[in-house]
């Protein structure tokens, strides 16, 4: 007699119950240890600390010893409800109203979680005797800092000999349609703050004043005018976007101080952090040669650009969605960053998941079909995975 398939729906509706607000965990990661222990998987929970952030709580499992090794990346903590009273169902309720399951995270990114735990049990249990190791790297902590969580496992799992071979990330990837996107890299991000300090004075005296504002202008405008540079086969155009302009004056007959101004710089793999930074320098230094002034600029790196080339790989997760949905999905490099940047630092790593419609809004659901239709993927790209090593 055949056994019946886990039901993804009951795992995920375990799941949105847990309140699992960044950095809370309230019994989330439990939810998916206990799950998979009774699957025969050996799993680890690692806590990290750092001094000046909250401690984070993360899941490490495994099953087999040998490889090819496959893991399963996700994260069981979620964004803040926003407007509670805005929700038609309860954020943390799971319930289910005409086919759509509503909870916070039910998308971003329980869905996966469920779907793949259920495909990966399940397949277990029907290969006990699979060639081959399958695992899981859950944190607490991707929506927030992410500094004690994915980073930190990662470099337990090396130490200890877990690195896998390949690695999925189940961010919600899908734009329209459940397959329709398979994103095999992300662009990088880094943010800089410059401030110009000038001479404050009265506006009736401009020779005893050294004005920041235009100088600070100058140069706001000249990098939001110059491209970075026109993309390349897997990258749209690199993107620079203002973020803020202040002067902190509210008098309107007193030049101000100092000017500061914020951006950020979305890039390609053309690019990283230290190009980046001289280009800014240089940006800088031609103002500063026309206009003068006392320039102040600082960086913060967000995360480099990356991606995971066609290959095997990528061509078997291809083949596993198009089977099950008909859909070829489009390989993309789109949207901001994900736990996928620290995982390709030690395997290739490629994301896929539901549609991302309703991802940190109010109303965050996803429909049980769908839900259904991911686990469906997911066990495929198993089979698919571990067939080519029998």
């Amino acid at each position: 007699m055949k056994n019946t398939p886990l039901d993804p729906v009951i795992i995920l509706q375990d799941l949105i119950r847990c309140p699992s607000v960044t950095p809370h965990d309230h019994g989330a990661l439990s939810v998916v240890e206990n799950l998979l222990q009774s699957g025969g998987f050996s799993t680890h929970r690692l806590v990290f600390k750092d001094q000046d952030t909250p401690d984070i709580d993360n899941l490490f499992a495994r099953i087999g010893t040998k490889g090819p090794h496959l893991c399963f990346a996700g994260h069981t903590d979620v964004v803040p409800v926003g407007d509670e009273e805005g929700w038609t169902h309860p954020p943390f309720a799971a319930e289910i109203h005409g086919g759509q399951l509503y909870g916070r995270g039910a998308t971003d990114m329980k869905g996966s979680i469920a779907a793949f735990a259920a495909a990966a049990l399940d397949y277990v249990r029907e290969n006990p005797k699979f060639k081959g190791s399958i695992s899981f790297l859950i944190t607490g902590d991707e929506e927030g800092p992410a500094i004690n969580g994915t980073i930190k496992v990662l470099e337990w799992m090396k130490k200890f000999q877990h690195v896998p071979d390949h690695c999925l990330v189940g961010e919600p990837s899908s734009a329209d349609a459940l397959g329709d996107t398979l994103k095999i890299g992300r662009r990088g991000s880094l943010s800089f703050s410059v401030t110009v300090e000038g001479k404050q004075g009265h506006v009736a005296y401009p020779h005893k004043v050294s004005n920041p504002v235009a100088k600070l202008a100058r140069f706001v405008d000249r990098i939001s005018t110059t491209a970075l540079d026109e993309g390349n086969d897997h990258f749209d155009p690199s993107s620079l976007q203002v973020t803020t302009f202040d002067v902190g004056n509210t008098a309107s007959n007193v030049v101000p101080a100092k000017a500061m101004a914020k951006f950020n710089i979305r890039f390609s793999t053309e690019h990283n952090y230290d190009s980046l930074r001289a280009w800014v320098n240089i940006q800088i230094e031609t103002v500063k040669a026309e206009l003068g002034g006392t320039w102040n600029i600082t960086s913060n790196e967000g995360a480099e650009a990356f991606i995971t080339e066609p290959g095997s790989f990528v061509g078997l997760v291809q083949d596993a969605v198009q089977e099950e949905t008909g859909l070829l999905p489009k390989l993309s490099t789109s949207g901001g960053t994900s736990d996928a940047r620290f995982v390709k630092d030690y395997c290739p790593v490629l994301e896929f998941g539901p549609t991302n419609t309703t991802i940190h809004q109010v109303d965050e659901r996803i429909s049980v079909e769908e839900l259904k239709a991911t686990t469906q993927i997911y066990r495929r790209i198993i089979e698919k995975y571990f067939s080519i090593s029998a």
